[in-house]
């Protein structure tokens, strides 16, 4: 950091002015950046430093940028079952509600609901 200074008098200073500094086990660090790309840091190095009450972050390491993966839906056939008896419509369009609503049963249900009231 400052050059010309040894590891302990580095420490030293840090105490001495209240900089605390710990390091963070991490496999892997994902920044999600507006737009909906990613940068990906494997295997890096990341230290938590905290001065004056405020905490910082430091991150090192190779870093690569990728599209985001993409999340795969959570429902099952018990979830597809439970949404076609409540909305009194077939399997295939209780896959689909769910599929709309990323799983949430009763925005499924509600949705089957509205297209019959149409």
């Amino acid at each position: 950091m400052f050059p010309g200074m040894d590891k302990r008098a580095m420490e030293a200073a840090m105490r001495k002015l209240g900089v605390q500094q710990q390091n963070i086990d991490a496999e892997e660090v994902i920044i999600r950046l507006r737009g909906g790309r990613e940068l990906v840091f494997r295997s890096p190095s990341v230290a938590k430093v905290s001065m004056m009450g405020q905490e910082t972050f430091q991150l090192s390491g190779e870093c690569s940028e990728r599209e985001p993966l993409r999340q795969q839906l959570q429902f099952n056939d018990d979830d597809v079952k439970t949404v076609a008896s409540q909305a009194s419509c077939s399997d295939s369009e209780a896959k689909a509600a769910l599929a709309r609503v990323n799983g949430d049963l009763a925005a499924a249900i509600l949705l089957l609901g509205e297209k019959k009231e149409e």
